[in-house]
């Protein structure tokens, strides 16, 4: 599905001057204040209630409680790596080394240029670092096939039937991703980082098996990392996925490219809590740097843009959103089924 070049581009620029005007890119410290306050306090009790806890099975309620307060303390990291939070980008930065690299174990200096590449190309096949082959649905132009081996083409056809299963294992990728790119980086910052993560991993697995035996620390560690997955993959997989794709070289403006390859989440200030703001997909995309609880606000009149231009502003709840996406698994896993020549042969 391909996304069409406008005639004349829309007045991107009226917005963003009704967007400033209205106050919406002005800073939110009291707000953000007390959510870091409020999540940070809720994920050390949780860590109070696992030492008080002991060598009980009762620890993995704690685990599922830690692995959604990872999530929010992740929502707090995307916001400081758009600079939502403070003016100065090294007060946003020693945030979100906290929580990323201290807290969540997550490298807060790979992720950053990645998630800007995917604001600069959202759903650019081939520049959209979230999009990629295979099991999102999303095969480049260069793609072989899927009869590189049978396990390729059998969880190909059915990446709908896995696209939750598989969210178990979002957050390995994750932490693969970031010690790669560390590993690889030479510069100062990284070995900053390599530090943080270092010590996150060592206190973190020495609380976990010093508190529980082994077998119920394995089970703690699973159920946590489990929770943090699926949670996180859940948070941004409604948002772009079963969207318009677009040619890495098409020519399109700015806010059409933002606004087509979006889908907002319908709700209200439950779903703002859940999805940490990415909810507000559109307006988002549009305006990195809005602080969160400014989102709503800037919904009127980022409707109204899109309707004297001719741009879709998709939104739907949050199972019609997710129903659009396994149907566009299905279908592309149906389309992009090897031809039986191309299938490798049966022993």
């Amino acid at each position: 599905m391909s996304a069409t070049v406008p005639v004349a581009p829309p007045d991107f620029r009226a917005l963003t001057t009704k967007v400033r005007a209205a106050g919406l890119l002005d800073r939110r410290l009291g707000y953000y204040a007390a959510k870091i306050t409020f999540t940070l306090g809720a994920f050390a009790a949780g860590w109070w209630a696992f030492f008080a806890l002991g060598r009980s099975w009762a620890t993995l309620g704690v685990a599922v409680l830690l692995g959604i307060l990872s999530t929010q303390l992740g929502f707090l990291g995307h916001d400081a790596g758009h600079r939502q939070i403070f003016r100065s980008p090294k007060a946003n930065r020693l945030l979100g080394l906290l929580v990323g690299n201290g807290l969540i174990g997550l490298s807060f200096g790979w992720w950053v240029p990645k998630h800007n590449a995917h604001h600069a190309h959202p759903n650019g096949i081939g520049r959209d670092p979230d999009v990629g082959v295979g099991l999102i649905g999303a095969p480049s132009p260069d793609d072989q096939g899927w009869g590189a081996s049978r396990l390729a083409g059998w969880m190909a056809r059915r990446q709908a039937e896995l696209f939750f299963p598989l969210m178990l294992l979002r957050s390995t990728g994750l932490y693969i991703s970031g010690i790669q790119d560390l590993i690889r980086r030479r510069d100062r910052a990284a070995i900053a980082e390599r530090v943080v993560l270092t010590l996150h991993a060592a206190l973190y697995l020495t609380a976990v098996f010093w508190v529980l035996p082994p077998v119920q620390g394995i089970a703690f560690v699973a159920v946590h990392q489990a929770v943090f997955s699926v949670y996180l993959g859940c948070s941004f997989a409604p948002n772009h996925k079963g969207m318009p794709l677009i040619d890495g070289d098409c020519e399109m403006s700015f806010a059409r490219r933002q606004v087509v390859t979006a889908r907002n989440i319908t709700g209200g200030w439950w779903t703002n809590l859940v999805f940490g703001g990415l909810n507000f997909q559109i307006e988002h995309h549009l305006f990195p740097a809005i602080p969160r609880p400014n989102l709503a606000r800037a919904q009127h009149l980022v409707r109204a843009f899109c309707a004297e231009n001719g741009l879709t502003y998709c939104e739907e709840s949050v199972t019609a959103s997710f129903r659009q996406v396994i149907r566009h698994l299905r279908l592309t896993a149906s389309l992009d089924a090897p031809p039986p020549e191309r299938r490798a042969p049966a022993p």
